[in-house]
């Protein structure tokens, strides 16, 4: 039995202080909703108009009551970021400029290929690691992202894949074997998200509890059911909170973006991790494959000039054997007003060459959206500059 709610009820919250949804786990919705006399199983409806309907607003949650509703939509919220900005690149990929309540925007993209659709997505408002090469850090760090607002990045991908992607574009049978994990759902409306990466804007390591928080509820069989193995955290390497979460008990993939094969070149293009070695970031990797099982990353941006000599090549590749490594080279996507150079294919693979003849499990990621703004960060100071 359901405890009527009151007839009057007082004025709504601003938005900020409005429950938010997103924000949520399954128990702590279920805990609010009870203290307003509400039964249990009303949490679980919620999310399930949320993550598996894509309903964002309560009016559409037909199985609740009006009086019911018209609460929800006094004191509750959704979606707590408008899309400001959206590039589209030539290759599909999709960057959206999220602007919070607070004015403070971030930017998420959506990178759709023939068997998945990924987002990347961010953890703080800016960069406090200010690697020389990236949009993202030019302007620091303003503040760390809430869970709820990591999360809302990845639905708003969602939404958008639900209005754009065809409804047949994957058959049923390939996708769940390509990409269905337990637990993982596929939307009716043209698609589902099958994979996350964090390697947005800011330092997700630093920003440590409520991204933790945050992949808890995308992992979640009632939040966006997405497997821990479809999740990548990348990181310029925090050695304790790498440890710590190699206890999470989270299958994800750790990617450690190096960059540089010795310390003194890693200081110039990472100020921020100046004071740790190269060599406590690989223990940290190693402890982490240790405990967990998962092979780490390195993600290795090559700049022309200064990373990709065949020298360099061959440090790497004793660092990733040492971690039992993979190894992804990115070509530099350049940043105006920055001074660093994308090397030429040829010197690409070259570098690639040296990995494999060495061992390493290596790849050259595609550039993705470069037409587009997609290059962490451009997006965002490409619209403060307006």
């Amino acid at each position: 039995m359901i405890v009527p709610l009151p007839q009057t009820s007082p004025p709504a919250p601003p938005q900020a202080a409005r429950l938010h949804v997103l924000n949520q786990t399954l128990d702590e919705l279920t805990a609010a909703l009870v203290a307003i006399g509400q039964t249990k199983f009303r949490a679980r409806q919620i999310l399930e108009w949320v993550y598996r309907r894509g309903a964002a607003d309560f009016a559409l949650m037909t199985n609740l009551s009006k009086d019911f509703r018209t609460w929800l939509d006094q004191h509750a919220v959704v979606r707590t970021a408008r899309v400001s900005r959206e590039s589209v690149a030539g290759d599909g990929t999709r960057k959206l400029l999220l602007t919070l309540p607070d004015g403070a925007d971030v930017e998420t993209v959506w990178i759709p290929t023939d068997r998945r659709h990924t987002a990347c997505i961010s953890s703080q408002v800016g960069c406090p690691v200010g690697c020389r090469f990236c949009a993202s850090g030019l302007d620091g760090v303003e503040r760390n992202l809430t869970a709820g607002e990591i999360v809302e990045q990845a639905y708003a991908i969602q939404e958008l894949i639900n209005k754009t992607a065809p409804a047949c574009e994957q058959p049923a049978a390939a996708a769940d074997a390509l990409d269905t994990a337990p637990g993982e759902h596929r939307s009716s409306t043209g698609g589902r998200l099958s994979n996350i990466v964090l390697m947005g804007m800011g330092e997700p390591l630093a920003n440590y509890a409520n991204v933790i928080r945050a992949i808890r509820i995308l992992n979640a069989p009632w939040g966006m059911g997405v497997g821990a193995r479809k999740i990548t955290l990348s990181t310029v390497g925090l050695p304790a909170q790498i440890r710590k979460l190699a206890d999470e008990d989270l299958q994800l993939n750790l990617a450690l973006s190096l960059h540089a094969t010795d310390d003194g070149l890693r200081r110039e293009l990472i100020p921020w991790g100046k004071g740790v070695p190269i060599a406590e970031l690989l223990d940290a990797c190693r402890h982490y494959f240790d405990r967990t099982g998962r092979e780490v990353t390195f993600e290795y941006v090559l700049l022309e000039g200064v990373n990709d000599r065949p020298s360099h090549a061959e440090q790497l590749a004793r660092y990733a054997k040492r971690v039992r490594a993979n190894v992804n080279l990115l070509r530099y996507n350049p940043v105006p007003g920055l001074d660093f150079r994308r090397p030429s294919s040829e010197a690409a693979f070259e570098f690639q060459r040296v990995l494999r003849e060495r061992g390493v499990n290596v790849h050259i990621r595609t550039s993705r959206g470069a037409d587009a703004d997609a290059a962490c960060g451009q997006l965002r100071r490409s619209a403060k500059s307006k």
